[in-house]
This record gives C-alpha cells, structure tokens and sequence, in this order.
C-alpha cells in the first residue's frame, strides 16, 4: 500500500489492516520454516507495510487531539 491510500483510510481500517498484515506476515514466517516459501520477499515488503500503517496511525492519533 502506499502511503497516500492508507492516509485515506480511519483509524479503525488502518488498525484492521495492520492485523490482518500480521496475519500474512505469521503465515509467511511459518510456511518459510517448512520450506513452502517460494516469495521470499513478501516478507520483507509486509513488514514495511507493517511500519508505514503504523506510522500513519500514529500521526492520525497525535494529530487528533491538535484538531480539537
């Protein structure tokens, strides 16, 4: 996702999306452990999705209370 879709998003469907992100990523990270991982690099492009959801969900939170 890119920064400006998830900045569309509220609060409450960044939140979703951040756990069903780490859904993916637990997914992964098991299959990658039996050695069903053909995509490695979903990986790596899942955790940084991770960071920026956050990193927007915490600027939307901090932004907040300045607005009201």
């Amino acid at each position: 996702m890119t920064p400006k879709e998830i900045r569309d998003l509220t609060s409450v469907e960044i939140t979703t999306k951040i756990r069903e992100t780490r859904d993916s990523l637990l997914q992964i990270r098991l299959r990658k452990q039996t050695g069903q991982v053909e995509k490695t690099h979903e990986m790596r492009s899942l955790r940084k999705d991770v960071a920026r959801l956050e990193t927007i969900l915490r600027q939307k939170s901090a932004a907040a209370p300045a607005a009201s």
